[in-house]
């Protein structure tokens, strides 16, 4: 970032920043995939892999609180994968744009 001019480090920020996800469309969590065994002696799943996959959202709303535990249906799974890659997004763009500012600061330019 050394050599380059404070107005494109201002550019770049402005791009991230108009290219940000929809600040509704975010979730913060991870997924969990099991598949699961019925117990039936008969049943496919005690030679396969099991029933499933059976999907769980894990989140945790505060530091120091345990990780919940929700269900996903199959049918809501693409819109919560989304959600969590928007999250994941919206991490590395802050990143980059707190790092333009601080390069900003070093150079004792303005931030505006």
């Amino acid at each position: 970032m050394n050599n380059v001019s404070s107005a494109a480090l201002r550019r770049r920020r402005q791009q991230l920043v108009r290219a940000l996800p929809p600040l509704e469309q975010i979730i913060r969590g991870s997924l969990i995939e099991t598949y699961k065994r019925c117990g039936r002696s008969s049943c496919h799943c005690n030679n396969g892999p099991g029933h499933g996959p059976k999907r769980y959202l894990s989140t945790v709303a505060r530091t120091g609180d345990r990780a919940r535990l929700g269900y996903v249906p199959n049918a809501t799974y693409p819109q919560v994968a989304d959600f969590l890659a928007n999250y994941r997004k919206l991490q590395e763009m802050l990143n980059e744009i707190c790092a333009l500012n601080a390069e900003l600061l070093r150079r004792r330019e303005s931030l505006d």
